[in-house]
């Protein structure tokens, strides 16, 4: 790996707590403890770099090259982790700005064919791409730093 590219994060263990505050309950309520492997969207030059689960952002990959290979430029737009503000966060993405995806894992995820939909359908709003939470499923919100 070039030296000037950012090494690619470790798996890190999510607390009860920490899945408590992500919205992570498993069946009935509980809270489970697991592993979450975060992957990074690294923004332009910006330093801005904001971690999103491989999961989603493999689904995010898909959704965003489709629309910068169109030559579209969208806002991406999340519901920020409770650590990091517990706010709203939007990034704007257009193809002249250098976007770096790194996974935590090796493998790829499959794709959910329902919630591709919807985030394409919400990347085509006039909001722009709107981060949604899979179709049954709970995935922790996505935190950013510069």
């Amino acid at each position: 790996m070039p030296a000037d590219l950012p090494k690619p994060p470790t798996p890190r263990r999510i607390t009860e707590q920490q899945s408590h505050c992500a919205g992570s309950a498993g069946p009935a309520g509980s809270f489970r403890k697991r592993w979450d492997t975060l992957g990074k969207l690294f923004y332009g030059n910006s330093g801005l770099e904001i971690e999103f689960d491989d999961r989603v952002l493999a689904h995010l990959q898909i959704v965003i090259a489709a629309k910068l290979r169109r030559h579209e430029g969208f806002f991406l737009s999340w519901k920020d982790d409770p650590v990091v503000g517990n706010g709203r966060s939007s990034i704007w993405l257009q193809p002249s700005i250098a976007l770096f995806l790194t996974f935590a894992t090796p493998e790829r995820h499959p794709i959910n064919r329902e919630w591709l939909e919807q985030l394409t359908v919400s990347a085509q709003h006039p909001q722009g791409l709107q981060l949604s939470i899979e179709p049954g499923q709970s995935t922790p919100p996505p935190r950013s730093r510069v």
